[in-house]
């Protein structure tokens, strides 16, 4: 797994990010995880894109291999990151796609740097952190306060419950919901999970919305309990050239459709690229 180092508002980042790439021309593609998950969430969508696009995906602070000081951090932060990843992986222009905190930073990012990305795709993101969708972050802090207190695991057993839509329990029995529960234990580190909360709980994109210039996905979950439609027609109504897809899941459908998930953004991400090599050809 390569390396970066770079500078942050807040502190210095070792920043860690895979790579796939068929051929040294094979556009870029840049894929940003949500709160608490680390790059391995992209996994099936990598498989599905990595014979045609050069596939990075970086951990953020506190997940899997990035490393820094600790302490606060916010959406510029992370942002700063995803781009330190891809000029490490010689990415000048690349497409780009997040899933819910992962959304946020690469809404920004398209944001404050237009001319670096091709197309973007963001799944359950959000506008802005409203006051219902900050008393449920606050919910996700005292939980994983009182499980670093108490050896308890109440934070990855809330995380079916706000994350999944009704295919995943129509499907499951105890026994299942159980060993996904222990998986997520195992996967899910509480120190990360709980420094990206605090990142969720200052989110706020509406000033910079209206500078996305990218062809942008907006792709909601049906059945997602924590971002609702008044989020998604603010991200659609602000960002220019933005369109809309919806898939029978619910918040982290990366986890309960992986398949699914991956063949929406993949249709996207092909058209987008296709797009591009027709204009090339022009």
């Amino acid at each position: 797994m390569p390396t970066t180092t770079t500078t942050t508002t807040h502190h210095d980042v070792t920043v860690t990010y895979d790579i796939t790439s068929p051929t040294p021309t094979a556009p870029g593609l840049v894929l940003i995880h949500g709160t608490g998950a680390d790059r391995t969430q992209w996994a099936p969508l990598t498989a599905r894109l990595s014979d045609r696009f050069t596939v990075v995906a970086p951990d953020l602070s506190g997940s899997g291999g990035t490393t820094d000081p600790g302490g606060p951090l916010t959406v510029a932060d992370l942002a700063d990151e995803v781009i330190a990843a891809a000029d490490h992986a010689g990415l000048e222009r690349f497409h780009l796609a997040g899933h819910s905190l992962g959304a946020a930073v690469a809404a920004h990012l398209a944001g404050t740097r237009p001319g670096r990305v091709r197309s973007l795709a963001l799944h359950a993101g959000w506008a802005y952190t409203d006051t219902r969708m900050a008393a449920e972050f606050r919910y996700w802090l005292e939980l994983l306060r009182t499980d670093a207190a108490h050896g308890t695991d109440l934070f990855v057993r809330m995380v079916p419950l706000m994350a999944f839509g009704p295919r995943y329990w129509e499907r499951t029995d105890e026994a299942a919901h159980e060993a996904l529960v222990r998986t997520l234990a195992g996967v899910i580190s509480q120190t990360a999970a709980a420094r990206q909360t605090e990142t969720d709980l200052g989110v706020d994109l509406r000033p910079l919305l209206g500078r996305i210039t990218a062809p942008t996905l907006v792709l909601a979950s049906a059945h997602d309990r924590l971002i609702d439609a008044v989020q998604q027609d603010a991200l659609l109504t602000g960002i220019a050239d933005a369109r809309y897809a919806e898939i029978d899941a619910g918040h982290g459908a990366p986890g309960e459709d992986p398949e699914g998930f991956a063949a929406k953004l993949a249709a996207f991400l092909d058209e987008r690229a296709e797009a591009e090599t027709e204009v090339a050809a022009v």
